[in-house]
């Protein structure tokens, strides 16, 4: 593939739309108002890299590094063996690993296969994985050694035939391997896998091959790339939709809105987001179209992000409001030279001004606020990077992407500027739909438009600002929870009558999961019991911070908890 892959049709038009999409006026300059999207897959950015930039670093991972032709050949060797497990364009692999170079590799490698990944958050208990696989009709699994009982216990659940397993040692310095396993022995976490060559087999051991993997000539940038699973605007886990295209054209939006000065090789990416999740995932594709760096974090932890961030001198910081607050309160950060750092987004929540403040002091470079859901690959909202940034809002439109208000009990009267209503979202990036699921598909996309269950208002210039949800999904640390999938757990505890959940503003976790529960008659039970019961059947984001037992839950008329009242009573003795 030639260099000028990347040489897009660009143009703008001044005029008649400006005055329907007056967010047009306050693009930076030099960043055009709509594109032409070539036609290729998300693969061919790792080839452009790697028959371009062979020498250049793709990733560091606990100081280890791989090239960008390291890593196209370890993609290639391990797309060889997915195929000789029968792996066939338009199957479903799962993929339960953190950021790691095995991620990517498997990820890359399924693509360039036609297949299709699920990227599965490895927090999750084994419930929730049977869930996504068996919605997902998942035919090979690829995961982590240490978690490997509860993934072996699901895919003999479910029949499925390969598990293909990696441990965090297998891309690291000889030295290294041999002291990670006698660490992770020490912690207790050490499992020996039952490796047989048939069904569970060496991820690393596939990547040793010799030979390597031609790409399926008839890929189409319209086939099938992702499900990502989200609980999008009803709270029921299904998988969005996302082609080739869908991916390939934010890449290209976020490119062309962000980072037009950004020449390839030059920067550096710390990836502390985890790739599993679609915002994560974006961050990993932007760093293949600009052949960056990709610095590799396997755990969230702040003090090994600050010693990375000082150590490797990254460019690129991608965080949500919870990771700044963390970094900027971690003891001896006015020790740790940040400046570096000359790219910052953040997304997930409002950004507190005075966090956005605070960073950008220590790293002299502006936080860039935006907005995007997994249903939109990504990015469909950003404040101009040098423009106009008006604090508290997710900004302007992405390059061709529409967006408007409309009233949110008939879902079809657009309504005038700061008025609140629901907000939709029309795009190249928008999904094809929810796998399996037509009537949601129905209800979330009509006419094009996505229907993204969150209150908003535009301003005159055609800033954003989301104000509300139309639904009582919690944004907690970054990720969505929905309450009914936390109170289905409680309910199964056996002395609980009733429960409801809902989301309460916090200054460090966007907000704080808290837990109403009135207990059957005769029981008593502690706060510590229940969290404890929550734990052994949640992902650990999803677990109550705060449990309040009632004597009595607010009903309405048909038998269902109010948790608008209880929201609405619990937010007025706290203000």
């Amino acid at each position: 593939m030639p260099v000028s892959m990347y040489r897009l049709s660009v143009y703008t038009t001044i005029g008649e739309n400006t005055m329907e999409q007056p967010w047009l006026k306050f693009y930076d300059e030099d960043v055009p108002h709509f594109l032409d999207f070539p036609d290729f897959t998300i693969p061919d950015y790792l080839y452009h890299a790697a028959k371009t930039y062979p020498n250049q670093v793709a990733t560091i991972f606990m100081g280890s590094r791989l090239t960008y032709q390291e890593l196209h050949d370890n993609v290639c060797r391990f797309a060889n063996a997915l195929h000789n497990l029968g792996i066939r364009k338009g199957d479903h692999v799962g993929i339960i690993l953190p950021n790691c170079p095995q991620i990517i590799v498997a990820y890359y490698a399924t693509l360039w296969l036609g297949a299709v990944t699920v990227l599965t958050n490895p927090l999750y208990v084994e419930r929730e994985l049977a869930h996504q696989w068996q919605d997902a009709e998942v035919k090979l699994v690829i995961t982590l050694d240490i978690i490997f009982p509860k993934v072996n216990d699901v895919c003999q659940q479910l029949g499925i035939e390969h598990i293909i397993v990696t441990g965090i040692q297998d891309y690291l310095s000889i030295v290294k391997k041999i002291l990670v396993p006698l660490e992770i022995r020490r912690q207790g976490k050490w499992v020996n896998v039952p490796y047989d060559k048939k069904r569970v087999l060496s991820f690393k051991g596939l990547t040793l091959g010799k030979q390597a993997f031609h790409p399926v000539a008839d890929i189409s940038p319209d086939d099938l790339a992702c499900l990502q699973y989200t609980g999008g605007t009803t709270g029921t886990p299904k998988g969005a939709m996302l082609s080739h295209r869908n991916l390939v054209s934010n890449v290209i939006q976020t490119y062309h809105f962000l980072l037009q000065e950004h020449r390839e090789t030059e920067d550096k990416a710390i990836a502390i987001l985890p790739i599993f999740h679609v915002y994560g995932m974006l961050v990993m594709n932007l760093a293949m179209r600009l052949a960056a760096t990709l610095i590799l974090l396997a755990r969230p932890e702040i003090p090994d992000l600050v010693a990375t961030i000082a150590k490797e001198k990254p460019t690129f910081f991608l965080g949500i409001p919870a990771l700044y607050t963390a970094v900027l309160n971690y003891k001896g950060i006015n020790d740790v030279d940040l400046t570096s750092i000359n790219t910052c987004f953040s997304g997930g929540s409002p950004l507190p001004e005075s966090v956005i403040t605070q960073f950008e002091a220590c790293t002299g470079a502006p936080i860039t606020e935006a907005y995007g859901m997994t249903e939109s690959s990504g990015v469909t909202h950003v404040n101009p990077r040098f423009g106009i940034r008006k604090v508290g809002s997710v900004g302007l439109p992405i390059i061709s992407t529409d967006s408007k208000i409309v009233d949110a009990e008939d879902g079809i009267t657009e309504l005038d500027v700061h008025q609140r209503g629901e907000l939709l979202i029309k795009g190249p990036q928008v999904m094809r739909g929810y796998w399996r699921r037509s009537q949601e598909t129905a209800q979330a996309l009509v006419d094009g438009w996505l229907y993204t269950g969150d209150i908003a208002v535009m301003d005159e210039d055609g800033y954003f600002s989301i104000v509300d949800r139309k639904k009582d999904m919690i944004l907690s640390g970054g990720f969505n929870v929905y309450p009914r999938e936390v109170e289905e757990v409680l309910y199964r505890h056996p002395k609980v009558e009733h429960a409801a959940v809902i989301g309460v503003p916090s200054k460090v976790r966007g907000e704080k999961i808290t837990a109403f529960i009135k207990l059957k008659k005769g029981e008593t039970a502690t706060s510590g019991e229940i969290r404890k019961f929550c734990i052994e059947n949640l992902a650990h984001y999803k677990v109550p911070r705060a449990i309040k037992f009632r004597d009595e839950l607010p009903m309405s008329l048909a038998g269902k908890v109010l948790r608008r009242v209880l929201r609405e009573e619990f937010m007025g003795k706290v203000s």
